[in-house]
C-alpha cells in the first residue's frame, strides 16, 4: 500500500477511486454507483470533514491533523452501492514536514 505524505500544517482533500480497472479491465463497481460512504480514522488527532461521493464512483474528504499526530495514520473508506454491495479501502498518510 502506498504511503502519502501529509504536512502537519496542511488541510487537504483525498480521494478513493472505486472505478479503477483491474488487469482484466473490469472495475469493482462494474456499472454500479456509490449510494453512501463514510471515511473514518481511529486516530483522534485526525479531523475528517466534507465527505463527498458526488461522482458515483469516487469518495473524497478533507483531512487535517494536529501537531501531535503520530505517523502513519490510516483513512478507512466504507461504501454501500446502489445494488447493495459493501466494501472498504484504506489509505495511509505519513505525517511529516514537506
Amino acid at each position: 500500500m502506498q504511503m502519502i505524505a501529509h504536512d502537519p500544517d496542511a488541510k487537504l482533500d483525498y480521494w478513493f477511486d472505486w472505478n479503477v480497472a483491474s488487469p482484466t479491465g473490469k472495475t469493482w463497481l462494474d456499472g454500479d454507483t456509490i449510494a453512501s460512504a463514510t471515511i473514518t480514522c481511529a486516530d483522534p488527532t485526525v479531523t475528517i470533514t466534507n465527505v463527498s461521493h458526488a461522482t458515483g464512483t469516487t469518495v473524497g474528504c478533507w483531512v487535517a491533523v494536529t501537531p501531535a499526530t503520530v505517523s502513519p495514520v490510516s483513512l478507512r473508506c466504507h461504501i454501500v452501492t446502489a445494488a447493495g454491495r459493501e466494501d472498504d479501502r484504506t489509505m495511509l498518510l505519513s505525517i511529516r514536514e514537506r
